[in-house]
């Protein structure tokens, strides 16, 4: 069976009010103009560091390289104390991979998101026990768009390079598929700058429960 290979942020779950939470903490303490959560929503994607750096970029502060490691270990410790308050699973989701892990599809989770607080959010929404292998970022795997982080999952996960699919948001989601030799599937709705519609995915969906149909279409197409 194939594997699928899930986003986290934005794809399976809405965290951009704990995360705007989070930062907003951060900007206000450095004395700056805090951010809506939409706002906030189009930061989201590439890691706590660069969700940093291009928050105070937005508010006419450049970081340099000791000061951006300082207010991001500020972010991580804020948003590692409140990382499920107003998260929330997006519709469909908990069922959507629940029935791909029952049907015998391979399923897992790659995020930007570090390593230990990925694992906490799928463990707290219960969607561990239908996944296969859990991936965040790691000190020794460059994030997404790079594909090093697909790989590694697909390969905890049991899967291999011609049987995987990856499903997320955004334009870092595909630009990984990309990388990685793998189809993607993107679902409306998530975070990006970019229409959905104009990233150059292989199907988009409105919504996690037609996520069943658009494997079957890819299937018919390979």
């Amino acid at each position: 069976m194939p594997t699928i290979l899930f986003d986290l942020d934005g794809t399976l779950i809405d965290s951009a009010p704990d995360i705007a939470a989070a930062l907003n903490r951060v900007l206000d303490a450095a004395g700056l103009d805090t951010m809506s959560v939409p706002e906030v929503g189009l930061l989201i994607g590439e890691g706590v560091a660069r969700l940093v750096e291009k928050a105070f970029a937005a508010r006419g502060v450049v970081l340099t390289a000791e000061r951006l490691a300082v207010e991001a270990a500020l972010m991580n410790r804020l948003y590692d104390a409140a990382l499920t308050v107003d998260t929330f699973v997006l519709p469909h989701a908990l069922e959507a991979v629940a029935a791909l892990h029952g049907e015998g599809f391979r399923t897992a989770v790659v995020s930007n998101k570090p390593g230990h607080l990925t694992r906490q959010i799928v463990d707290h929404y219960r969607l561990t026990p239908f996944l296969h292998a859990v991936q965040g970022a790691e000190d020794h795997l460059p994030k997404k768009p790079a594909p090093d982080m697909l790989l590694h999952a697909m390969e905890k996960a049991g899967g291999s390079v011609s049987d995987t699919i990856m499903v997320g948001d955004s334009g870092i989601d595909v630009k990984a598929a990309r990388n990685a030799g793998v189809p993607v599937i993107l679902v409306r709705g998530g975070y990006t700058t970019v229409p959905v519609d104009e990233l150059g995915a292989d199907i988009v969906i409105e919504h996690l429960g037609h996520l069943r149909a658009a494997l079957i279409s890819l299937a018919r197409t390979a």
